[in-house]
C-alpha cells in the first residue's frame, strides 16, 4: 500500500517572524528561537515571538498601569505636562527601540525590557525608595524589585513568567548593572538619556533651572537643546556600536553626559524647591511600612498568603504592597489611617 506523500505543515507566523530575525537582524542581536526560556515551560504562542509575548504581558499588567500615578521626579506638580513614572518609561522605550532598530538588533526584547525597567518603583519616586530602604531591615532597591513584581507579585502570586533575556535586562538596568544581552545595555543607556533630558525640560517649565543656566561645557559638546541633546546621544550610541558585540560610546559624549548628569543631580534632584515636599513623602511612607507591620492582618489577602504559603517575610510583603501603591492611593491610606475625621451625629 502507498502512503500518500504529505507535506510538511506550513510555518506559522512566529515561525515566519522567528525565521526573518535569522535574515535580517545583525549576527548579535538576542534571536527569539534562541531564548534561554521561563521558569515554567509554556506552548508558544502561534503568532507571537517570546519577546512579543513577554512585552504584552507587562503592557497589560496592574503594575503597569499604576506607574501613571507614581512620581517621577516632582512631587504632585501643578501642571499636565510634567512627566510620570509611566511616561519616563514610555520615552525610555522609545529611545531604545530607535537604538534597537538602528543596530538590527531585536527591538522586542528592547521594549519588553524597557516597559518593565520601573514596575517595582514606589510611590513618590526615589523619596520612597529611600523610606522603604531606611526603614526596612532587608533594605530596598527598586530594580530588585521589578523583578519581584515580574516573578512574584502579579497575577495573585504567580507572576508573569517571562524570559530570562527580559528578567535580566530589568534587573540590570541601573548604572552599575551588566545585562547580558545587548538589547538589555541598550535600555540601560536609555534610560539614563530619557530621564537626564526629560528632567531637564520639567525643570526648565518648572522654573528651577534655565537653559542657558546648563554650563556650556556640556551644552557645546551634546547640544544647546533637549531635542539637540536627544539626537547627538543616540547618534553616538549607534555610530559607536554598529557591528559590535557590544553597546559603546565616544569617550566625549559618555563624559559629558554623565557629568550633566552630576549636574543635574547638584541643581536639579536635590533642589530645596523641587524636593521641597520629599521629607514628607518620606515621613508618610515610613509611618504605613510601620503600621502594617503591626498590623499585617489588614493587608489584602494575596499579600498574607506570600507570608503564609510562600515563607516570605513580614518586611519583605509589607514593602511589596507599600511599593505597589500609587500617591494618590498612598496619600489616601495615610490620612485615613492616622488623620482625624470630624464626627457628624446626624
Amino acid at each position: 500500500m502507498e502512503i500518500e506523500n504529505m507535506s510538511p505543515d506550513p510555518m506559522n507566523l512566529r515561525q515566519r517572524q522567528e525565521l526573518r530575525e535569522h535574515k535580517y537582524f545583525s549576527p548579535y542581536a538576542s534571536f527569539s528561537d534562541a531564548s534561554l526560556g521561563r521558569d515554567v515551560e509554556e506552548p508558544p504562542c502561534d503568532i507571537r515571538t517570546v519577546y512579543q509575548r513577554d512585552r504584552d504581558r507587562i503592557l497589560h499588567c496592574k503594575a503597569f498601569r499604576r506607574l501613571k500615578q507614581k512620581t517621577q521626579v516632582f512631587l504632585a506638580p501643578t501642571g499636565d505636562h510634567y512627566r510620570t513614572r509611566l511616561t519616563h518609561t514610555l520615552e525610555v522605550a522609545q529611545i531604545a527601540r530607535t537604538i534597537s532598530r538602528a543596530l538590527e538588533l531585536n527591538e522586542d526584547l528592547t521594549e519588553a525590557i524597557a516597559l518593565g525597567h520601573d514596575l517595582g518603583h514606589t510611590p513618590f519616586g526615589h523619596a520612597g525608595e529611600r523610606a522603604l530602604n531606611m526603614v526596612c531591615k532587608e533594605g530596598f532597591q527598586h530594580h530588585l524589585q521589578s523583578i519581584r513584581v515580574v516573578e512574584l507579585l502579579e497575577k495573585h502570586g504567580q507572576g508573569l513568567n517571562l524570559t530570562k533575556e527580559v528578567r535580566d535586562g530589568i534587573k540590570n538596568h541601573q548604572t552599575k548593572g551588566m545585562p547580558m544581552t545587548l538589547e538589555g545595555k541598550i535600555v540601560r543607556l536609555s534610560d539614563k538619556i530619557a530621564y537626564i533630558n526629560h528632567d531637564i525640560d520639567d525643570a526648565i517649565r518648572g522654573k528651577i533651572i534655565r537653559e542657558d543656566e546648563i554650563p556650556d561645557k556640556y551644552r557645546e559638546v551634546l547640544g544647546f537643546s533637549v531635542k539637540e541633546r536627544l539626537n547627538c546621544l543616540i547618534h553616538d550610541i549607534v555610530m559607536s556600536s554598529e557591528g559590535k558585540d557590544d553597546i559603546l560610546m565616544s569617550e566625549q559624549i559618555k563624559r559629558a553626559m554623565f557629568e550633566l548628569r552630576s549636574y543635574m543631580f547638584q541643581n536639579v534632584y536635590t533642589n530645596p524647591i523641587a524636593k521641597g515636599q520629599e521629607g514628607k513623602a518620606e515621613h508618610l511612607v515610613i509611618n504605613l511600612y510601620e503600621y502594617y507591620y503591626n498590623h499585617i492582618s489588614l493587608l489584602p489577602r494575596d499579600y498574607i498568603d506570600l507570608i503564609e504559603k510562600k515563607g516570605e517575610t513580614k518586611e519583605r510583603v509589607v514593602c511589596d504592597y507599600i511599593a505597589g501603591m500609587s500617591d494618590g492611593y498612598a496619600i489616601n491610606r495615610f490620612q485615613e489611617l492616622f488623620v482625624p475625621k470630624f464626627w457628624n451625629i446626624y
